[in-house]
């Protein structure tokens, strides 16, 4: 018998949570943002169900101020799969008086949006890219991570997984939160997007871009944000995450292809969202609070 590498071994399992959430789940969506780790979701799904169709739907939950570059790759990449997405607009959430905009960031504005696009698509579980070394509240997901009525997420009422046996059985109004690659680190999900040829957007290689710094971290310069008054200077980046702008920061690199990439996250001592994610820093459960309320 052959012995799996630990990418083969990783796939695996991801390609199986995949299959067993479409068979035992109703009407399943795919959660994509055009990032790295929901491209490699794309990947693993292309894996688990073709030649047939995907059996789910693609949903981006768009903030309006996404990085053009990841929004052009994204409805290409949609495209090239010959798949259907359904993009759910902060935009048209504030539109209809659903959220009120309060400040640049539109990330906690996501929540209602996400959910009222579950809600309406009578979707019963979302794939999603989320890994347990991302941040401290995602470590406490399960793999399927059980959702109220009301989309929410409770720590305390997670069901066990032993031996990957998985309770998928919700009653109506619940949902299901499916993290195949839930065992990943960032390390390996480069390594696999290395491995498997995938091409990311533009903005996680070593490039030129205006940026300024605040509180440590350096963001683009965008009709979003608001400088108040900090100078602004052209420096070698890229983006270890991608996400609202308004929140994102980037890191001096020179990685400039895959082999490059992999050294500096081999060497990194902090993950991108504690590195690189502004609204991560406000609190040591800020990401916890948000996904209380449904975020994703």
């Amino acid at each position: 018998m052959k012995t799996l590498t630990q990418l083969e071994a990783l796939e695996a399992e991801a390609v199986y949570v995949m299959r067993e959430v479409a068979a035992e789940l109703e009407r399943p969506v795919l959660l994509f943002s055009g990032g790295k780790d929901s491209i490699v979701l794309l990947r693993l799904a292309e894996k688990a169900f073709r030649p047939a169709p995907f059996p789910c739907p693609i949903l981006h939950v768009d903030t309006g101020h996404n990085f053009p570059e990841v929004i052009e790759f994204r409805d290409r990449r949609v495209a090239e799969l010959g798949e259907q997405l359904i993009v759910a607009s902060v935009q048209e959430s504030i539109d209809r008086g659903r959220v009120v905009e309060d400040g640049p960031s539109r990330n906690r504005l996501q929540t209602v949006t996400l959910l009222d696009a579950l809600s309406a698509g009578r979707f019963d579980a979302a794939f999603g890219g989320a890994r347990r070394d991302e941040e401290r509240a995602r470590a406490k997901e399960r793999i399927l991570s059980f959702r109220d009525e009301l989309g929410q997420w409770e720590p305390r009422n997670q069901r066990p997984e032993v031996w990957d046996l998985f309770n998928t059985v919700v009653r109506r109004g619940e949902s299901v939160r499916a993290f195949p690659i839930s065992n990943w680190t960032e390390l390996d999900v480069w390594r696999y997007i290395a491995h498997e040829g995938l091409e990311v957007p533009s903005i996680y290689f070593a490039h030129e871009r205006e940026v300024f710094e605040r509180d440590g971290m350096l963001f683009a310069v965008s009709e979003h944000l608001d400088m108040n008054g900090a100078e602004t200077f052209v420096e070698q980046v890229r983006y270890r995450t991608v996400g609202d702008l308004t929140v994102t920061g980037a890191v001096r690199s020179d990685a400039a292809d895959f082999e490059a990439i992999l050294v500096e996250t081999a060497a990194a001592t902090e993950s991108e969202r504690g590195a690189t994610r502004a609204d991560d820093r406000t609190s040591s459960a800020a990401m916890e609070d948000r996904k209380r309320e449904g975020y994703f």
